[in-house]
């Protein structure tokens, strides 16, 4: 259900060097990266962990730059998830 969870950053630099060694011991290796974000993962088939700095510019904070994301398998489950979350009052 989870495909991925990332936590922002203020300085992927220093995350990134905290997360190889971390998520190595365990097996993780970098899959994906951009200018502004490194994901983690197992295996591509496994949930990932990704550090981030906010989309927005603003400084990574506890409600900016965290994201969780849920696998579902079509656009239809997504926007129908979508729907549910609005209709219980999400914003």
């Amino acid at each position: 259900m989870i495909g991925y969870v990332t936590l922002g950053t203020n300085d992927i630099n220093r995350a990134a060097a905290f997360y190889d060694a971390l998520l190595g011991s365990i097996g993780a290796k970098r899959y994906m990266e951009g200018e502004r974000f490194i994901a983690w993962a197992v295996s591509p088939a496994q949930p990932a962990l990704g550090v981030i700095k906010p989309f927005d510019g603003q400084p990574a904070t506890v409600g900016n730059g965290m994201m969780i994301a849920l696998v579902v398998d079509s656009r239809d489950k997504v926007d129908a998830l979508h729907a549910k979350a609005l209709e219980l009052g999400g914003k």
